[in-house]
């Protein structure tokens, strides 16, 4: 009848995961065959941007506004996306691929916007 826990299974423990362990900070663990085994946390940054022919109107009302702020009136001004991630992987260069396929499918828009994928 009510919605809380009594024991139905569907409570999480305290550490937050589905069995209440909380995965660990900095360098994430593998169990493999029973051994724990560390694997490195690398950091990596995705810049998105529009396309240079897609028109940029949030960039143009920043650019509009700095005037009226008594700023000077840029020549350019473009608005973009800057994505930190920090993602387990045995190298940087297994980090940049998983990082540059998350671009591909999910952070960027491959029609109208370009990206970076770098080591922070």
């Amino acid at each position: 009848m009510g919605g809380g826990g009594g024991g139905s299974g569907s409570c999480r423990g305290v550490g937050g995961g589905p069995h209440g362990r909380r995965r660990q900070r900095g360098r994430a663990a593998a169990r493999i065959a029973g051994r724990v085994e560390r694997v490195a946390v690398h950091r990596i940054v995705v810049d998105v941007m529009l396309k240079p022919e897609i028109l940029d109107p949030q960039g143009q009302a920043v650019a509009n506004a700095l005037p009226t702020l008594g700023f000077a009136a840029p020549a350019g001004l473009r608005i973009g996306r800057h994505v930190e991630l920090a993602l387990d992987a045995d190298s940087p260069d297994i980090a940049l691929a998983q990082a540059t396929r998350m671009a591909e499918t999910l952070l960027s828009n491959p029609v109208i916007e370009d990206f970076a994928v770098r080591q922070a």
